[in-house]
């Protein structure tokens, strides 16, 4: 008798989300790794530079040259606000906590430049398009392993991030839900910049935007243990607060109360976009006006000593920290 493994059990209902995901432009780099240029890269290259996003203007990384991609779609979150496609969204049965086979890392950086390069030459014949711009894009320098899923679920999240130093990257960024402070401690190479999202001031609403697939307690439990490592890192680290109104806008007293265990580089409060699946589950309402984050932010920074820096209206973000201003990585 053949066993079937854990992937080809699954086989037909992963299909169901990894179309969801096509239909949604991600393009796959690997079995479950995938790709997608975000809408300022596309912004950046039509307006020759004139336009980019808050990245660009915080910490320096060039946005035309940010390859935005994840070794996995999979997440140990339901969050209410994400744009990925949850399984139950469209229909797929299927335990995202797998196991799953992975591909490794230097085949998936091979892949996302032959891939990201594929994507981006239709601009070639854009006249709207710097031919110079569109040469370094086609030649990324900057990787944001912030698409979807949870990219510490990947067993060798350390050794893609030194894979896309060893294909030339300047700079790396590593945006995670926290659940996994075990991976973080174990990491073989430290991103430029480490992101750790906190969407909830408390684990009774942690719960609520969350959703998580694995015990709430343990979860939060565990965000608190990641927020605790913070300050081990040798690299800028972020506490990015994504605000969800009518949710998650409200304790401003114990979210600073996160931010003092932390003592993180930054803290990043941005409004929740409505885009991708944000849509099937939420209204519009509930992404909040740039002046509700500067308000919240103003608020937070009152209560912990950080200090406004900068902000990006077209972002609904604000920047705070106990830097004067940020540090320029690129």
């Amino acid at each position: 008798m053949v066993v079937k493994t854990f992937d080809e059990q699954i086989s037909s209902e992963y299909e169901k989300l990894r179309r969801a995901y096509i239909r949604q432009k991600y393009h796959f780099v690997g079995r479950y790794a995938v790709v997608k240029p975000c809408h300022w890269v596309k912004k950046s290259l039509l307006t020759k530079g004139k336009e980019y996003c808050y990245k660009q203007r915080f910490y320096g990384i060039p946005c035309h040259r940010c390859l935005q991609m994840s070794p996995t779609i999979f997440c140990n979150e339901r969050c209410i606000f994400c744009w990925r496609a949850h399984p139950e969204d469209v229909g797929a049965r299927i335990d995202e906590l797998g196991p799953f086979k992975y591909d490794d890392p230097d085949s998936i950086v091979k892949n996302s430049l032959i891939e990201w390069k594929r994507i981006l030459i239709g601009y070639k014949g854009n006249p709207k398009v710097d031919k110079v711009m569109l040469e370094e894009a086609l030649r990324p320098i900057h990787a944001a392993i912030s698409l979807v899923g949870e990219p510490t679920m990947y067993p060798y999240i350390g050794e893609l991030i030194d894979a896309y130093f060893k294909h030339g990257f300047k700079t790396v960024f590593l945006v995670t839900n926290g659940t996994r402070p075990d991976v973080l401690e174990r990491l073989e190479r430290e991103p430029s910049q480490l992101y750790v999202s906190v969407v909830a001031p408390d684990i009774e609403t942690f719960e609520v935007v969350t959703k998580p697939i694995i015990p709430a307690k343990v979860a939060w439990n565990n965000l608190m243990k990641t927020l605790e490592l913070l300050q081990s890192f040798k690299v800028p680290t972020v506490m990015r607060i994504t605000l969800v109104k009518d949710y998650n806008m409200k304790h401003i007293e114990k979210y600073a109360k996160l931010v003092e265990l932390a003592q993180p580089t930054y803290v990043e409060p941005k409004a929740a976009m409505s885009v991708g699946y944000f849509k099937h589950r939420l209204k519009v309402s509930n992404m909040p006006r740039f002046s509700e984050v500067k308000e919240f932010g103003a608020k937070l920074a009152e209560l912990t000593g950080y200090k406004m820096i900068d902000e990006v209206l077209s972002s609904r973000i604000v920047l705070l920290s106990k830097l004067d201003k940020p540090i320029k990585l690129i």
